[in-house]
């Protein structure tokens, strides 16, 4: 498949709101009974509404993290499309994230666990075959940056050692506790020249690091990575099928309204395509993969 094209118009790059964050992200899937005993019972997540639109939502606290839009017709996605690598749940401490891999390590889940440097991260699949990373940050003033470029590995964690963390008395089947949220959600995409050129010089994130082989890392306000991009499996590739299982969108969360307007103005100036929505706007990547921007 041939790369995007991309917009030729200059573009006021200004960066993002320091105060972004990630919203909900929205996933299809097949069984309805099936991922929610995951999604609950496995990751920790409750049920927190299901709308009139038969979108069940979940989350910690008062916060959706997952939103389930459950299709039994739709088909299983191919590794080598674009669109979710992962949807990375991001706990408050290290004790939580430790609850947490008791919880899955006593179910036989298939797991994989990296230590990061800025974080420590286990990884996991639903049901369908979406990718879930839980993690916990590590405090930022033991981050390393070198200027602009922060850094990140791919290290063993010790499981055994992070069991041990886990506060006493706290049950097994014990839900994510407030706070947990959303940190960041990583795409596979076609191309990294045209994933930079809409989410860097267009949606205005800032890269923290390009050192990865094929991968981009990016974020608002020094943060190690609102989103991740890779063509790891997916290079030259385009969507899936329409209706088929994964991403059916994320949200990006401005501080206020006018936030929200400039970078819809600044979209539309380089070209690219807008659809209102409540609050804010949808805009698709090059890949067709989308996301909504809302004000807080």
């Amino acid at each position: 498949m041939t790369s995007p094209t991309l917009a030729a118009r200059p573009v006021d790059a200004s960066p993002l709101p320091a105060a972004l964050k990630m919203g909900a992200v929205r996933l299809r899937v097949r069984d309805a009974a099936r991922s929610l005993a995951f999604y609950t019972g496995t990751v920790g997540l409750a049920v927190l509404s299901t709308g009139t639109d038969g979108i069940i939502r979940l989350g910690a606290g008062n916060e959706v993290i997952v939103e389930l839009e459950v299709s039994p017709e739709a088909r299983p996605r191919h590794p080598g499309t674009t669109g979710l690598f992962h949807v990375a749940i991001l706990v408050p401490d290290r004790p939580a994230l430790a609850v947490v891999a008791r919880r899955l390590i006593a179910q036989n889940v298939r797991l994989g666990a990296s230590d990061h440097l800025v974080s420590e991260a286990l990884y996991l699949d639903d049901p369908d075959g979406n990718g879930i990373e839980i993690y916990r940050d590590r405090r930022p003033d033991e981050w390393n940056w070198d200027g602009a470029t922060i850094e990140m590995a791919t290290y063993r964690l010790d499981l055994r050692a992070l069991i041990a963390d886990a506060p006493a008395g706290v049950p097994l089947g014990a839900p994510m506790p407030e706070g947990t949220k959303v940190g960041h959600v990583h795409l596979q995409v076609g191309d990294l020249t045209a994933a930079r050129r809409f989410y860097v010089d267009h949606l205005g994130f800032d890269v923290t690091t390009d050192r990865y082989p094929g991968a981009l890392f990016v974020s608002a306000g020094r943060y190690h990575h609102h989103l991740g991009l890779n063509v790891w499996h997916s290079r030259g590739g385009g969507p899936a099928p329409a209706g088929s299982v994964g991403l059916v969108h994320f949200e990006v969360i401005l501080p206020d309204a006018k936030a929200v307007e400039a970078l819809r103005a600044r979209l539309v100036a380089a070209g690219e395509s807008v659809t209102p929505i409540g609050g804010g706007f949808s805009i698709a990547d090059p890949w067709g993969t989308r996301l909504q921007v809302r004000a807080a």
